[in-house]
């Protein structure tokens, strides 16, 4: 059972990107502040989870979370500023977007730009050890997922449906033989 948070005496968000590996697409965060005695069975990281598991854990976040939200960082922004720059900027876009103001910040991962009076501990693995870092994470997972299928519909061949932009065979096959599509990070090695 993942822990339901880190300080109980403090108003606590749990922060996760998805999308840093991916050769187009944006960097999606989330950002979420659950009840310091949140439960919940089957919550987990989100790779630890089937897609039909992550859409019915979505909605119980979304449902009794205390806030929530979804930030992202485009493709373009990705190649101006870099990938490690740009997923620390839809986290911190995620924490703005939040309609109850954290006191303490949950990253998944070992490193972090800090935001503004506000601060953080960085936890590595930390979607498999706090709660509200898993649901960032499903949160995070799910509405990247489906901006890549809908994405893939303009641009079949690639096979965004499945591999929502990652490099798999197929998606850099599909590079080789039609190039890089207007979604495509071209600071990436593409192929």
């Amino acid at each position: 059972m993942l822990r339901s948070c880190y300080n109980a005496d403090v108003i606590e968000a749990g922060l996760d990107e998805v999308g840093r590996g991916c050769l187009a697409g944006p960097v999606v965060a989330a950002a979420v502040i659950l009840q310091n005695n949140y439960q919940h069975p089957s919550l987990n990281d989100s790779k630890q989870l089937s897609r039909h598991q992550r859409e019915v854990l979505k909605k119980d976040i979304e449902r009794d979370a205390l806030a929530w939200a979804v930030a992202e960082v485009s493709h373009q922004d990705i190649d101006r500023i870099n990938i490690l720059k740009a997923s620390f900027l839809a986290m911190h876009r995620a924490v703005d977007s939040l309609t109850i103001k954290p006191e303490h910040l949950l990253i998944d991962g070992n490193r972090f730009v800090p935001y503004p009076m506000i601060p953080h501990t960085c936890i590595i693995k930390g979607d498999t050890h706090f709660l509200s870092i898993a649901a960032a994470s499903v949160l995070a997972k799910t509405y990247r997922d489906d901006l890549m299928e809908e994405l893939g519909r303009e641009f079949p061949a690639y096979g965004w449906a499945k591999n929502v932009g990652y490099p798999t065979p197929v998606h850099r096959a599909a590079i080789r033989q039609f190039g890089p599509t207007k979604y495509h990070r071209m600071s990436f090695r593409l192929i």
